[in-house]
């Protein structure tokens, strides 16, 4: 029987392996070693606000309420965000707007060290963390086509997901820790510091970028069009393009009805007695997401990526429908784990179709709405979630959302099958 030769099995086994091309770009490495530890420190006050919500109000929908003073800067501010991205320099920019959630965060520290115990003050500072977040992040995701070469881009965007997703992981299992070792709010407060003092590294990486002025297509120095005319530009751009208005569809369907996230304390509470079971039901999507993305290496090489994404939607819905009849904690995080894993998949596919679609000069503006999209998303998921369960109960709000996303993502894709027939064309080409 022959066998086959040790090279090729070499280069089978690379196939499936997270690409690491795009980290040899000095710029785009810096940039990533910033984000994952940042990210890193911020998911100990992901877990560590709503669990300090639901002890100081024993409401799950005062947790959902997070979501609202969450969403409501980031669509004030991811448009505008994006839209002063494309007229100045973006690495200033980033600084500035990392700047000011790192002040949230020293805010939420304080307040825990005061012992206010106030869900009004709370909300207020989720509110100021993500208007600094609205703007960084459209900015931060302009930013990597200018730093790798446009074949390398999903690959990078891969690197970037599976990163903040490894800090996702341990992360929420780090803090489940502290709050199962410490009492509520001395937990809380070494969360919130862990993540203030991470920050600084974010900080550090962006002031070592170059550079990075505002160009035309053509490389002419664009004209400010920041304010109502950028957003508009912008917005003007996206209507004309079909396949960007499905793609941001289908994702507003699979978070907003399938995002269980405000769900994690009660749920920890009730079925698994609280203290570090939260940490997984907050790590177990990340954990899914760190090991489709490491297993990665063969998501460059789809062709028809609208069929991928709309697929990898419709088996995030599915998991979390099932995860959220499981009363078995392992259960319940494997399955989290695997709609994690579909969750990787749709992110880089929708990205990739976005910078390959938006020109230089749109760019920013264009990640505005994507951020938006992406990340108001789950904050009304939180507002969902959190009120259906104050009426039907937590495990009909889990899993009737994950079900009803699956559905109403195929039916979509059904009707308007301009996302299925989807390819990336050839020749795409983004200026750097």
């Amino acid at each position: 029987m022959s066998q086959e030769p040790a090279e090729a099995v070499g280069k089978r086994r690379r196939s499936w392996v997270i690409d690491v091309q795009p980290l040899r770009e000095i710029a785009y490495r810096r940039m990533w070693i910033g984000n994952g530890v940042s990210f890193f420190g911020y998911q100990f006050t992901a877990v560590a606000v709503p669990v300090e919500m639901y002890a100081i109000t024993g409401s799950s929908a005062w947790v959902g309420l997070l979501g609202v003073a969450a969403l409501v800067p980031l669509l004030i501010f991811g448009l505008w965000g994006g839209a002063v991205a494309d007229v100045v320099d973006r690495r200033k920019l980033l600084l500035a707007s990392s700047a000011l959630a790192w002040l949230a965060t020293v805010g939420l520290l304080a307040q825990a060290l005061l012992g206010l115990h106030s869900p009004v003050v709370l909300l207020a500072l989720t509110a100021v963390q993500s208007a600094g977040f609205a703007i960084s992040t459209p900015v931060r995701q302009a930013i990597i086509p200018r730093l790798v070469p446009a074949g390398l881009i999903p690959a990078a965007n891969t690197l970037s997901y599976t990163t903040t997703t490894a800090g996702g992981v341990l992360g929420p299992l780090a803090a489940g820790l502290i709050l199962g070792a410490w009492s509520t709010d001395a937990g809380v407060t070494i969360a919130y510091g862990v993540d203030a003092l991470l920050f600084a590294v974010s900080l550090w990486a962006t002031f070592r970028l170059p550079p990075i002025p505002p160009v035309q297509d053509d490389g002419v120095t664009a004209k400010p069009t920041a304010g109502l005319r950028g957003i508009a530009a912008g917005l003007r751009f996206l209507v004309t393009q079909p396949v960007l208005l499905l793609s941001f569809a289908v994702d507003i369907i699979a978070m907003v009805l399938a995002m269980p996230r405000a769900l994690f304390p009660e749920i920890a509470e009730e079925r698994f007695g609280g203290g570090w079971a939260v940490g997984w039901l907050f790590a177990a999507i990340a954990i899914g997401s760190m090991l489709g993305g490491l297993t990665s290496g063969w998501i460059g090489r789809i062709k028809r990526q609208g069929a991928a994404l709309v697929v990898a939607v419709v088996g995030w819905g599915i998991a979390v429908g099932l995860a959220g009849l499981a009363h078995s904690l392992w259960l319940m995080v494997l399955l989290l784990a695997v709609g994690g894993a579909a969750d990787l998949v749709s992110a880089v596919y929708r990205m990739s179709i976005l910078q390959t679609f938006a020109p230089d000069r749109l760019r920013g503006r264009l990640q505005g709405v994507f951020t938006v999209v992406v990340a108001g998303g789950p904050r009304l998921g939180d507002l969902r979630a959190g009120a259906t369960a104050d009426l039907t109960g937590p495990t009909a709000s889990w899993a009737g959302g994950g079900f009803a996303a699956a559905g109403l993502a195929v039916g979509l894709a059904l009707a308007f099958p301009a996302l299925l027939r989807y390819r990336p064309p050839a020749d795409a080409e983004t200026n750097r």
